[in-house]
């Protein structure tokens, strides 16, 4: 067990990536109802830039950052029956602390990893393929025959939603930056990818649509995307803003929905999990899509932990696509 010190990367303010420090810190052994899990692979996230700014405030400071992790369980404290020592596993949950060596949490927010999908792919799909599963099947259960636009969609998340939505039925219109990454959305599923920066694509929208309009709109772009977003609206369609990555939307005056008497909604994945149940039930039908190559993970690079200085900035500068994942 470690119960000494161990490496994980640590900020001690808020700020750019040079606050990231790769750094030595303690590690306790688990308490009752905890587990020590020793990492293999640990998700990169925009909301670990958020955690980094501090546009999502910190309980305290210095932290680890993280909230996304593979690895083995290396030892459970009392009362523990969710997981076993020497168990894979992997998890998507506050608090943060993932980008870690080893770290103790809570055994419940801890699911079993099937030994047909590996860590690193576990590691990149737990947060953004949980995200997907609630975005796709609970807060708008999305439909056969549907459309719906997917922003960022050769994003980690958006490449999940792209091929899942597809599965399902669903016609994908799906927002990017660069010709390269229309192209790889398309090859996820995306039936129309058109660039944003050009400003036009409710224009084009509009003519795939045939005036109508998409049924929902998966948007984690925020601030620049958000008039655009209610712009390509069908009448009684539902605007899920899940993300910020281009900084958060300003306040919104209501009377803008009742245009098209649409939906507006800002939900939270570790709401949709906070009770176990939820949880086990929402991994499980993630790995059993992924199992059934419904959804292949793009693992695009992996860096090393250390490195993840590196890795914001090249999230940050839209740089990537698919998923990172950063090993100790």
């Amino acid at each position: 067990m470690c119960s000494m010190m161990c490496r994980a990367v640590r900020i001690h303010e808020t700020g750019g990536a040079e606050v990231l420090k790769w750094e030595e810190v303690p590690v306790g052994e688990p308490g009752p109802g905890e587990a020590l899990v020793h990492h293999t692979a640990v998700g990169l996230n925009y909301i670990d830039i958020y955690h980094r700014s501090g546009l999502y405030p910190l309980q305290a400071l210095p932290a680890v950052i993280g909230m996304e992790g593979a690895g083995m369980v290396e030892a459970v404290g009392e009362g523990v029956d969710e997981v076993a020592i020497g168990e894979r596993v992997a998890y998507a949950a506050p608090p943060v602390g993932a980008y870690a060596e080893k770290r103790v949490m809570a055994a419940d927010r801890l699911v079993a990893v099937p030994e047909s999908i590996d860590d690193v792919s576990a590691a990149a799909m737990m947060l953004k393929g949980m995200t997907a599963q609630y975005l796709l099947r609970r807060t708008h259960a999305a439909k056969a025959g549907e459309t719906i636009l997917v922003h960022a969609a050769a994003g980690g998340v958006g490449l999940i939603l792209c091929q899942w939505a597809n599965h399902l039925g669903v016609r994908v219109i799906g927002t990017v930056s660069s010709e390269a990454k229309a192209e790889q959305a398309r090859a996820h599923g995306c039936d129309h990818a058109l660039l944003y920066e050009d400003g036009g694509y409710a224009k084009e929208i509009e003519a795939i649509t045939e005036g109508r309009g998409v049924d929902v709109v998966y948007d984690g772009v925020g601030r620049d995307s958000f008039a655009g977003s209610l712009e390509c609206l069908a009448m009684l369609g539902h605007l899920v803003s899940f993300g910020q990555a281009s900084g958060a939307v300003p306040p919104v005056e209501l009377g803008l929905l009742s245009a098209k008497s649409a939906t507006l909604t800002r939900p939270v994945l570790f709401h949709y999990t906070e009770a176990r149940e939820d949880l086990v039930a929402m991994a499980g039908e993630l790995f059993h899509v992924v199992g059934q190559g419904v959804v292949k993970i793009e693992v695009a690079a992996t860096r090393p932990l250390a490195e993840a200085a590196q890795a914001h900035l090249d999230l940050e500068a839209r740089r990537t696509v698919g998923s990172t994942v950063l090993i100790p």
